[in-house]
Parts: structure tokens; sequence; C-alpha cells
């Protein structure tokens, strides 16, 4: 019943007109209702995994980067808190999960203790320059997302910090500072903010861009007479078994009768506290979604964005009371926001080449880890032991050891005066 009357936006209509709407919206405070979470299987497996494809996905962006595609363990550590992994996680533990695409080889330091250097297989290498290609060719498609990132910001600006947290999700490359932003000086600039960070500036205001998702499918999802009045409604749906009280039934049906805002117009004229206010936050972070590859995000990467939105305090809450345009997934110990248009089932509705890439690393990794759960690298190992390792760099050139001289950086240290050769076999 709930998904005959709630599936798509174009079961709601504006019965009272947009001016009446306006008066509506100045005169209603915000409803009281408050819908309870209801676990979805099929969305939370949609969310799973993707924590450890991200850390790998960056990690294999980190090496390739590196001047010898090889680097030890204790400069991967450097980039930790980028991975999202759990505390309790060693990261070497994490790397080794997957040794088809992590290859191991070890150095000795001062001590005679091997460090362990990773470099990367021939079928991560593959598919990473791949993903190179990819990032390539969808130049002008990438600017235009963060184009529209910022377009959503008071200001058009956004701190790095904060893209930062959010380039993976669209889909930008990992060293978008330096290899992405330079190649748009007409878009984009560099800022010092009043915090001392440094910030990105949107140079250019495209108005084609200004269009929101829900507007650009209103032809197919609304009804004329709703267009005309601006009270476009999101489509919804719930999770299987879901109960819907008639008291949040009349509710959501009213909401979505309210006038639409768009999230790239003014709405300092808004009233916080009302209904068509929560709307419109809501339409925000509907759009932030649909800018996304796998139309989901981490809810604190959300939370950091209230300033440069100029959002009220709380504005999460819209998450929890819209659970059928919103599901919080809680796997992997975090929350998760994702946008239940965006999947039919555990297929997204719309694909993206670099969603193919993420998806064949995935498979990558499950392969890996079955095959090393079956013991088929540990046999590879022992035909490689540490000790030969040992004999082998111990007689190798002496001005590959490690120093204990420069203590700047990390706990293993090399001598500057003689460059490292890497120890990294390449394939």
């Amino acid at each position: 019943m709930f998904r005959r009357v709630f599936g798509i936006g174009r079961n709601s209509g504006f019965v009272h007109g947009y001016r009446q709407g306006y008066i509506y919206q100045q005169k209603f405070s915000l409803v009281n209702i408050k819908l309870k979470w209801v676990k979805d299987r099929t969305l939370d497996v949609v969310v799973a995994g993707q924590r450890d494809v991200k850390a790998t996905g960056i990690l294999v962006s980190i090496i390739h980067s590196s001047s010898q595609c090889c680097l030890p363990i204790y400069h991967l550590s450097r980039y930790r808190g980028q991975l999202g992994l759990p505390s309790d996680l060693k990261l070497s533990t994490f790397i080794r999960r997957y040794p088809n695409i992590f290859v191991e080889s070890c150095f000795l330091d001062s001590g005679g203790s091997p460090v362990p250097w990773f470099s990367l297989s021939p079928e991560a290498l593959e598919l990473h320059q791949r993903e190179v290609s990819i990032l390539q060719q969808s130049q002008l498609e990438l600017r235009d997302r963060l184009c529209k990132l910022l377009m959503l910001t008071t200001h058009r600006i956004l701190p790095l910090q904060t893209i930062d947290q959010l380039k993976w999700d669209l889909g930008l490359p990992y060293d978008y500072q330096h290899s992405f932003i330079p190649n748009h000086p007409e878009r984009f600039a560099y800022v010092h903010l009043p915090d001392d960070r440094v910030g990105l500036k949107l140079l250019f205001w495209d108005d084609k861009l200004s269009i929101s998702e829900l507007q650009k499918n209103s032809s197919l999802q609304q009804k004329v007479e709703d267009i005309k009045n601006g009270s476009l409604a999101f489509p919804v749906s719930f999770t299987r078994g879901f109960g819907l009280k008639r008291k949040c039934m009349e509710w959501l049906k009213e909401w979505q009768k309210l006038p639409y805002t768009s999230p790239y117009a003014d709405a300092s004229h808004l009233d916080p506290r009302t209904d068509v206010s929560e709307k419109r936050i809501v339409g925000v972070f509907h759009e932030l979604l649909h800018l996304t590859l796998h139309k989901q995000t981490e809810r604190k990467n959300v939370s950091n964005l209230r300033r440069p939105l100029s959002l009220p305090q709380k504005f999460t809450k819209a998450f929890e009371r819209h659970p059928g345009i919103f599901y919080i997934s809680k796997k992997s110990d975090t929350q998760t926001v994702v946008l239940r248009e965006a999947y039919y089932g555990q297929e997204p509705v719309q694909n993206h080449p670099l969603l193919q890439i993420r998806e064949e690393f995935a498979s990558l990794m499950k392969k890996g880890l079955l095959d090393r759960s079956r013991g088929v690298y540990r046999r590879n190992r022992d035909t490689n032991s540490v000790d030969g390792l040992r004999n082998e760099v111990f007689n190798a050139d002496k001005t590959n050891q490690i120093s204990s001289k420069d203590k700047s950086d990390s706990m293993f240290y090399y001598d500057s005066d003689s460059p490292l050769q890497s120890p990294c076999r390449y394939i």
C-alpha cells in the first residue's frame, strides 16, 4: 500500500497553490514527527565492504604515485587517517589480506629486522591504469560535479579538508589538487580562509548546472500541475515490513505538497523552524547524494557541511525523519547515508565507469582473501622465507643499509647520504 501511495513523487500534488503554500510555511512550525529506524538488509549489503574497497583504492593510488611504485609500511602508515579502518586493525594486517593486490617484499633495518615494503600486483596495476584512463576521459563531468558541490554552498567556497573527505565519493582523483584543479583555472582558485586553512573557490557560476536532479526528472516523476505550482515531491519507498502510522502517513502526504526550494537558490527567507525549510534541507542532501558515484556518503562527511551550507543545528535529523528518502546504514562501525531511489535492490539505477572499476577491485579482493584462507599464498611465502630474504639483502650493496642517523620521520631511518635502492621486484 505504501509503495503505491509514496512509490514515486507523481502521486503527490500541491492542492493549495504556491502562494497559499508560502503562507502555510510561515505559519506552521516543524511538525514533531519521529519515524523508527528499520534495518534494510538489501542496502546494508550495498554498503558492506565499501570501506575496504575505499581503503584499498587509496593505498593503490599512493603506491602508484611513488617514484618506484613501491613504499615501506611506515610510509603508508602516514595516510592511515584517510583510510577509515578500525583503530585496532594494523595497517600491515589489512594489506596482507589481499596478496593478489599488494606484493610484499622486505629490507633489513640497521638492527637486522626486515621492514615490509609493498608494490602492486600486475592485476592491480592494470586496473589502476584503466581507472586513470577513465578519469582522464571524465574530466569535464568531474569538473561539473565539483562545480555543483561548490554551488550548493553559500559563498561558493569549501575548505580543501572538506573536499578531501568527499573526493572518493565524488570520484575525484586522489591527487586532485595537483592533477585536476590546475586543468581548470577558469573555474577554480585556491584561497586562504579566515581560519588559516586553504579553500577552493568557484570562479564561474553556470546556470545550466543549477538545475537539481529532482527538477531535471520532474517531467517523468511529477504531475504537470505540481510542476506549475512548484511543489515537487521526492520519490519515496520504505523497507519491506515498515509500519507507517496513519498520523505519519497524513503528515508525509502534506509535507510532499509543500513548495520545493531548489538547493541552488537563495533560501535565506525561509524560517528554519518550519517544514518547508526542512524540505529544502532534504532537497540539498538529495542533490548532494546524487553528486556522488555510489549515491551514498558517511554521515560525518555531511555533518561537516553545516556551516558552508548555512544549515541549522541538528540538520541531519532530516535523515531520520525521512526514512523513505534516505536510509542510514550502520555497517562497518559507522553511519552511512544512502539515497533509496538510487538503487533497485542491490544494483545502482545509474552506473558509472568508475563504479565498474571499483567492483572489479572488490572482486579481486574477495578472490585474494579466499585464496589466502586456502593457504595459496602461504605456500609461495615458504619458498621465499624471511631467512632467504635476510641473506639476499645482507649481501647487497652496503649503501642500501638503513641508517639510524636521520630520525625525523619514523621509526625506520635511512642514510640520507646514500640513496636507497628499492628492494621490490618488478614484473
